[in-house]
């Protein structure tokens, strides 16, 4: 499953993680993704969306 929110594109981002010594290695941040039933055009699909998305009430749970 690839990283990425299906409602706001939402994917990973890259940049350095710093030790104390200040020695940097790559690293990635992963946005939090769920696959969740979500009703879609009145339709129940499964998506995978990011944790944002489901708590600002942009994706909307079928139950």
């Amino acid at each position: 499953m690839a990283s990425k929110c299906e409602l706001c594109g939402k994917g990973p981002s890259w940049g350095m993680s710093v030790s104390h010594s200040h020695r940097r290695t790559k690293r990635r941040w992963n946005p939090n993704i769920q696959r969740i039933r979500a009703s879609v055009n009145g339709a129940t699909k499964r998506v995978n969306v990011c944790t944002g998305c489901i708590k600002s009430g942009k994706v909307v749970k079928a139950g």
